[in-house]
This record gives structure tokens, C-alpha cells and sequence, in this order.
């Protein structure tokens, strides 16, 4: 009988050169799955990334501290417990410009890839 589930026990540390902690545990760098991504994630102080315009659905959950998005020009920020989606092809920068680090989940849909994220040029 085939295995109807799968366990993540270490997850991929992606790796990073902006401080940033990244573990996927499901998605194309660990189980070669491309319908979706599901990552762990700690943002460090004063931390941001390059404006993108994603080719997934970006689903995004605060465990703690606060984190900062500019969605096509307006300036969200989130803080522990709280949650967003941001759709596709949506012109996004993802931010911590606060003095504590920011731990929180991240989910794409499909999943996360280079290709298909678009970031601009810093």
C-alpha cells in the first residue's frame, strides 16, 4: 500500500546573503513539488528585498514581530497573528525596517522558483 502522507523532518536551508533564514520544508528544493511551497522564515532587522512581481499566489503568516509590505504602492504592515495573500502578479517588496527580527511563514502557490518570482534589479 502506497504511503498517503510524507514528513518533513529537515527541512532545505536556503541559501541566503542578506541575513535572512530560510527552510522550505515542502517545495521544489526539497520534495520537488511545484504546486507548492511552504517555507519558515526569519527576517533580521532593517531587512528588505528587491521590488518582484511574482508569478504565484503569496500566502504569508506572522508567528512574531512585525513585517512590512509595499503592495503596488501601499504600505502594509503585519504584526504576530495577523495574515495575508497577496495574488500573483502583483508588484510586491517584502521588508523588516524594524529593530526586531520577524519569524513567519510562507506559502506559494504554485511553488516558489526563481524563474517565476521577477525580482527587480536593487
Amino acid at each position: 500500500m502506497q504511503k498517503k502522507y510524507s514528513i518533513q523532518k529537515s527541512p532545505f536551508v536556503v541559501p541566503t546573503t542578506d541575513g535572512k533564514l530560510i527552510e522550505e520544508h515542502f517545495g521544489n528544493a526539497t520534495d520537488q513539488n511545484s504546486q507548492i511551497s511552504i517555507a519558515h522564515m526569519i527576517a533580521p532587522p532593517h531587512w528588505s528585498e528587491p521590488f518582484q512581481t511574482p508569478e504565484f499566489d503569496e500566502y504569508t503568516y506572522i508567528i512574531r514581530g512585525k513585517k512590512q509590505f509595499t503592495i503596488e504602492g501601499e504600505k502594509i504592515i503585519l504584526e504576530s497573528g495577523q495574515s495575508i495573500k497577496i495574488e500573483k502578479n502583483t508588484r510586491i517588496q517584502y521588508a523588516n525596517p524594524f529593530d526586531e527580527e520577524c519569524e513567519y511563514l510562507a506559502i506559494c502557490l504554485p511553488a516558489f522558483t526563481m524563474e517565476a518570482v521577477h525580482r527587480e534589479d536593487e
